[in-house]
């Protein structure tokens, strides 16, 4: 498995893959350095998260390879169906997928999301429009839905 560390605005960003494709990427706050140089294989990858960082994309095209059950990889397969700068309630990202019932289930696979930003969990919110429950700290959440929400606030003074 080859690794890669980059500077984000959001910490150190850790890319973990082969020529299979990106297998996970994962966010520190420190105890990481960053990489002199990048494998070829995650080269495309961390192109594409730069972009998405200075606000030049709204999705990813590199191969994904990520390691997890059937329907955690559903779950996943549906969280990149929720368009840049659009969120969706557990509930509602529940009944997408075919079961009202499966919210925990779904909240479960959603924390478990092995792809930091490009399978967008952070898009998920409590039914009332909080920022429920986020792997990477809610601080991120809310950094990320503020990075694509399209309608940005302007200040008075």
């Amino acid at each position: 498995m080859l690794q890669a560390y980059i500077n984000t605005p959001l910490g150190i960003a850790e890319i973990n893959g082969d020529e299979n494709g990106i297998s996970s990427i994962l966010a520190f706050d420190e105890g990481k350095t960053v990489s002199t140089t990048i494998p070829s294989e995650l080269q495309d990858a961390v192109n594409q998260l730069q972009d998405y960082f200075d606000g030049k994309r709204k999705d990813f095209t590199f191969k994904m390879n990520p390691s997890g059950t059937e329907f955690q990889k559903k779950v996943w397969k549906g969280l990149l169906e929720i368009p840049f700068g659009k969120t969706l309630s557990y509930q509602e990202f529940s009944i997408r997928l075919g079961d009202v019932k499966a919210i925990r289930a779904v909240a479960s696979a959603n924390g478990r999301n092995p792809l930091w930003i490009v399978v967008p969990c952070h898009r998920v919110i409590g039914s009332d429009g909080s920022l429920t429950g986020y792997a990477g700290g809610l601080w991120r959440k809310k950094w990320l839905l503020d990075h694509e929400n399209p309608v940005k606030q302007q200040s008075l003074f």
